[in-house]
């Protein structure tokens, strides 16, 4: 009978080298910790416009102006081990001449200038969520968002979705931090990992 499901491969961690802080061969840690920011800083930026357009008599613009401060706390929260990863990977997944100092000198190529770019996209966005962060929590019991604070979370949803699309650039057209498995888009019954060397299992 023809197998119709992999499940194996995606959880199978043993064949995989261990990256450190960047995660495993095939598994960078990177990538999933910035899907969470990416969605809270959104969600919280259409919290905050239901928020502030509410009579600040209604219920509702206190709940929507909390829901958004809750989940923009979330996805700061998380932000900080995406810019620890992110940085890792931009220090030890490009190519550098090591002989330079700690940090290497990187080649110059687009791939490292738009690794750049998306990082000072994401970066600024922690700033600006910081920033707005610091403002409502003082204010937290004002009961509903602000025009600044309004201002701020538009702001960091707009940024994260502009700056994630550089991301999608380096993963799916330049495919930093990819390992690749040629073998699984052949027509076969046994289920390929990516081995340390190279190999399938």
């Amino acid at each position: 009978m023809a197998r119709l499901f992999s499940i194996r491969p995606t959880w199978s961690f043993k064949e995989r080298r261990f990256q450190g802080v960047r995660g495993f061969q095939g598994k960078p840690f990177h990538p999933p910790l910035t899907d969470f920011p990416i969605v809270c800083y959104a969600l919280a930026a259409v919290f905050d416009v239901i928020s502030y357009a509410s009579p600040s008599s209604d219920p509702k613009a206190h709940d929507f102006f909390a829901a958004a401060t809750f989940v923009m706390v979330a996805g700061f929260i998380v932000s900080l081990g995406a810019a620890l990863t992110g940085f890792w990977d931009w220090w030890k997944g490009i190519p550098r001449d090591r002989s330079t100092g700690w940090l290497g000198r990187a080649q110059h190529t687009q791939a490292w200038r738009t690794i750049n770019w998306h990082a000072t996209v994401m970066l600024t966005v922690t700033a600006i969520t910081a920033i707005d962060l610091a403002l409502r929590i003082v204010d937290f019991d004002d009961g509903q968002t602000q025009l600044a604070w309004l201002v701020l979370s538009l702001l960091g949803g707009a940024l994260v979705l502009f700056g994630a699309a550089y991301g999608g650039t380096l993963v799916f057209e330049y495919g930093f931090n990819v390992e690749n498995v040629d073998e699984v888009w052949e027509e076969s019954e046994q289920d390929h990992v990516r081995m340390p060397k190279g190999g399938v299992s």
